[in-house]
């Protein structure tokens, strides 16, 4: 099973420009024309949130413009610059949103079982898994023990060296550990919010970050960087799972850097 990964889109209004200098929409719009372009496809493709720059309507409809040239299923979740209430309008026809309350949801299709989380708290920038969220994650991992999972959400729950992107402030962050650390099947967590490709172990399995389709977080990791970002090249993340070997991940690019040369002796 192939599971594709975009995040940290920051779409703007049809014809903004973020920091009036990155076409957003335009990188997004690159990286699905990417993955169409593998083979094989990806069987899904999980949207770990912030997929617009201000959670405004007018952002949303043009991000489902952009994702209806998606063919390949996708299915998306909350960061902390999205709405719940627009992300269900935006996209009327994903029936796996829950009409109310929380979007958090399973995937239970594939061989990979999938469960998104909703980490979004509207009065901060921080991630939250509050006690409800919390019992419900614990009670879908205990109904299907013996089905390898992956889950999915937003904001990371781990320190990834950058300061000004400390994960302390997560709250729940240690509590899901707790429960996820309790059940094995969990083959990974993969989450966006940090704008970086970053991997780490964390509650007996391995926690992968998206790099991001809009714009790159600087790799600084002096005690007191300061807050910026770079235009590094706008990519996804693919993950490749097989019940013989586990999950792998890799990072692809929307930039195209030609075909591949045969070598040369």
């Amino acid at each position: 099973m192939i599971i594709a990964q975009i995040t940290d889109m920051h779409v703007m209004a049809a014809g903004q420009m973020a920091f009036g200098r990155i076409d957003v929409n335009a990188n997004l719009a690159a990286a699905l024309a990417r993955l169409a372009a593998h083979d094989p496809r990806p069987d899904i493709v999980l949207v770990t949130g912030d997929m617009t720059f201000d959670g405004e309507v007018d952002e949303y409809t043009a991000l489902a413009g952009i994702m209806a040239g998606c063919d390949i299923p996708f299915h998306v979740m909350p960061g902390n610059h999205d709405n719940r209430a627009r992300i269900r309008a935006a996209f009327p026809g994903h029936d796996y949103l829950p009409r109310g309350g929380f979007l958090h949801y399973t995937i239970d299709a594939h061989p990979l079982r999938i469960i998104a989380l909703d980490t979004l708290n509207p009065e901060s920038v921080d991630g939250q898994l509050c006690a409800r969220r919390l019992d419900w994650l614990a009670a879908r991992l205990a109904e299907a023990p013996d089905r390898p999972t992956l889950i999915a959400m937003h904001h990371p729950p781990i320190d990834i060296g950058i300061g000004w992107l400390a994960s302390d402030r997560f709250e729940g962050r240690d509590a899901a550990r707790d429960i996820i650390a309790r059940h094995g099947q969990v083959v990974g967590v993969i989450c966006g919010h940090v704008h970086r490709c970053v991997q780490a172990q964390w509650a007996n399995t391995v926690v992968h970050t998206g790099a991001p389709t809009a714009y790159q977080f600087p790799l600084d990791l002096k005690p007191h960087a300061e807050r910026g970002w770079v235009a590094e090249p706008p990519a996804y993340s693919l993950h490749y799972w097989r019940a013989e070997s586990g999950l792998v991940s890799h990072t692809g690019y929307a930039d195209g850097f030609g075909a591949a040369q045969e070598f040369i002796e």
